[in-house]
């Protein structure tokens, strides 16, 4: 138990640097406590006692504004940094050494019983107000962007931005790499807005081009009617080419 207590305070000196002392983590992390209350929340649940999870649960929400069903199965050394706004759903599975943010939603896409909320795996960090939703694994090491909306699996390693996110970073720091905050890496572009956005500087050059042509066309005797049709007068064409 007090070992489970040292490493917890010990990730949030190692994941924020506002942090300054251990008293301040104890007195002023809602995320630390957060997770106190889950352990407690958890073994009632596992142990039956669904209603005294429930509450316990429930207190903690209020307390924290984290709201973590106390059926998730959380691994060690989670950090939620903020926290305000966080929603864990009753079949998440979170594994060791995660990072969620503000807003973060684990949630279901079903009211069907049995297994509907996502499975993180080690490493994973997700940003403030990004979504993850159904019963999808998202891989060892793995970046959610914030405000991402999640719906399909993620490899481990990737990187996943967008609404619905899109994989921008095939393989990314393996598992135990270094910390990427609020899930930002090197490249956040979107390859789908990038491509969106070279072609219209394609068309924007071409448009140009074509103005320019027409503007030497018209110059050398050549009419552009409403309807964009060019005509050119006989008399001028004689005289361009004698």
């Amino acid at each position: 138990m007090f070992n489970r207590l040292k490493e917890d305070i010990a990730v949030v000196f190692e994941r924020d640097p506002a942090a300054r002392n251990t008293w301040e983590v104890l007195t002023c992390y809602p995320g630390f406590h957060a997770m106190l209350v889950h352990r407690l929340a958890h073994c009632l649940w596992r142990a039956g006692l669904k209603w005294c999870g429930r509450i316990v649960s429930h207190i903690g929400r209020w307390l924290t504004g984290i709201e973590i069903h106390p059926g998730a199965a959380v691994g060690r050394r989670f950090f939620i940094d903020h926290g305000m706004g966080v929603v864990i759903g009753e079949t998440a599975e979170i594994g060791d050494d995660c990072t969620l943010y503000h807003g973060v939603t684990l949630g279901g896409t079903s009211w069907n019983k049995g297994k509907r909320h996502p499975t993180l795996g080690k490493n994973v960090v997700v940003g403030a107000g990004a979504k993850i939703l159904g019963p999808i694994t998202v891989g060892d090491g793995a970046k959610i962007g914030s405000n991402a909306v999640v719906v399909k699996d993620v490899p481990p390693g990737a990187t996943a931005i967008g609404i619905p996110a899109r994989i921008i970073e095939a393989s990314g720091e393996p598992a135990g790499g270094r910390f990427a905050a609020y899930a930002v890496v090197k490249d956040l572009s979107d390859p789908v807005a990038k491509a969106i956005h070279e072609l219209i500087e394609h068309c924007v050059d071409t448009d140009k081009r074509i103005e320019r042509l027409a503007a030497e066309l018209q110059r050398l005797g050549g009419v552009i009617d409403e309807r964009g049709k060019m005509t050119f007068d006989a008399n001028q064409l004689n005289k361009i080419v004698d």
